[in-house]
């Protein structure tokens, strides 16, 4: 083949997972504030992070994009097939988790109307954090091409649950016990769902991440999950 093809195409792969990469950064970014938002009851973080949700969706159009013509006129095969399919799904992951930091900031202004209650506060923040580090950490495991540590954010799938299913319970004690709280614990209930659904979007990416590197199919029926309540 041609070495100035070859050099063109590798750079649209490289394009390609770079620009999957700043949609990763900009999703992360997403939902830190969203957190931060819904915890520290700040309506105007909240609202920032509804005005940049259209950005997310313009880079993973932009990422779907590039796939879909890579793949009509190089036909990639074998390792650079699986690297642009994988970054076509990532993306779509990761605008997945903007929508969901979205319904949280959605959420926040509500929230932010509404009498304080710190205790769950601090629990929100707690799952909150443990599910940004879930996505940082296998953002990275894309970038260096890790599929280690893609498994070792898979094999820890279950620990959102457990955190969603404590916080579930915690909620419908504040509810059965004060009926003013109802409200409240409402719109925290969807927001640890979201949270939730961001940590299974997080286990999807590992899952790509490990097929894109050693072309083995992990099963989602496999993963370790909390057997407990799943509202």
């Amino acid at each position: 083949m041609n070495e100035h093809i070859v050099k063109s195409y590798e750079d649209e792969l490289n394009t390609l997972g770079a620009a999957c990469v700043r949609l990763g950064g900009l999703a992360e970014s997403q939902l830190g504030d969203a957190v931060d938002a819904v915890v520290r009851r700040d309506p105007a973080l909240a609202t920032k992070v509804l005005q940049q949700d259209d950005r997310l969706d313009e880079i993973e159009a932009d990422v779907e994009q590039k796939a879909i013509r890579l793949i009509a006129l190089r036909q990639p095969m074998a390792n650079d097939l699986r690297k642009t399919m994988a970054a076509m799904k990532i993306a779509s992951n990761l605008e997945r988790c903007g929508d969901l930091a979205k319904n949280i900031a959605k959420r926040t202004l509500v929230l932010s109307e509404i009498e304080p209650m710190p205790a769950l506060s601090r629990s929100i923040e707690r799952m909150g954090r443990l599910v940004e580090a879930r996505l940082k950490e296998v953002l990275d495991a894309y970038i260096s091409n890790d599929p280690d540590r893609a498994m070792d954010v898979w094999r820890r799938d279950h620990e959102v649950d457990e955190h969603y299913n404590s916080l579930f319970r915690e909620l419908l004690t504040y509810m059965m016990g004060d009926p003013r709280t109802i409200t409240a614990c409402a719109h925290l209930l969807f927001v640890a769902k979201n949270l939730e659904r961001i940590g299974d979007h997080a286990t999807n990416i590992a899952e790509i991440v490990h097929y894109e590197i050693t072309g083995e199919q992990v099963s989602p029926a496999d993963r370790p999950r909390s057997d407990d309540l799943q509202a």
